[in-house]
């Protein structure tokens, strides 16, 4: 169970570093800036990455709305929902540490200016309303954790799942950044609103609850109804490694 967890945790110490890394450090860099797009790009690769080095170790999740997911698909034990979503957490404040200790050192660093942090109304980047950010936040994880589904079914082709879920989660980030900055991710959106404080820390609520509710919400479905069409039986031991196709019985 160590190293599950401790793949887990580093696994998600990659994404938050790699993803609100390029936010932070390389999204508006004078003349060199990799915008939304490489923003984008920069999530699903630290996934693709982390799901080919980690994901036969834990499985890959590196996200507590995949970890409900898997849980309500018939996937995943319920009694490692804690330790993993714990780990993930950890990895995701450890990152976003270590993300401000490297971008502190500017001299006009600001804090305040967003951090990468997610939110709504007037901390929205295009100033999207709660009630916007939330229909995202839903239907984005929904999705996302639909896609983990479905790549690591076991008729999906073997060893590409890595590649459908960082594709994926740099798509959902490309629709979705100017809405919330892109959370689909509670332990993501837990490190820099720990560093921001203030409104980050009091929208925090948002980005757990849009993301646990529609990685729920895609398991069951998944479970209930695209799984008994493919005659998958439902398995509930270990997780499933997301490179490779879970196993069956």
């Amino acid at each position: 169970m160590f190293s599950k967890l401790l793949a887990e945790f580093i696994g998600t110490f990659w994404l938050v570093l790699g993803g609100c890394g390029s936010a932070v450090l390389a999204a508006k860099f004078p003349e060199v800036g990799i915008g939304l797009t490489g923003v984008s790009l920069a999530f699903g690769l630290t996934v693709l990455t982390g799901a080919y080095a980690l994901g036969p170790v834990s499985g890959g999740h590196f996200n507590p709305a995949v970890s409900v997911g898997l849980w309500a698909g018939g996937r995943f034990p319920a009694r490692q929902l804690g330790p993993y979503i714990l780990s993930q957490v950890a990895g995701a404040v450890v990152a976003a540490l270590v993300l401000y200790t490297i971008a502190s050192g500017r001299p006009d660093f600001d804090v305040q200016a967003g951090f990468a942090a997610n939110g709504y109304g007037e901390h929205s980047p295009g100033g999207y309303p709660l009630q916007s950010a939330l229909v995202c936040e839903l239907v984005m994880s929904f999705m996302f954790v639909l896609i983990v589904l479905g790549a690591t079914h076991s008729r999906a082709p073997v060893g590409f799942a890595g590649i459908a879920i960082g594709l994926g989660l740099a798509l959902v980030h490309l629709i979705s950044i100017p809405i919330t900055n892109t959370s689909v991710n509670p332990a993501r959106s837990t490190g820099p609103a720990l560093i921001v404080g203030g409104w980050a820390l009091a929208q925090l609520w948002l980005f757990w609850l849009a993301p646990l509710l529609g990685g729920a919400l895609a398991g069951v479905l998944y479970r209930q109804v695209l799984q008994r069409e493919l005659n998958e039986p439902v398995v509930s031991g270990a997780p499933d490694p997301v490179v490779t196709a879970p196993a069956r019985g």
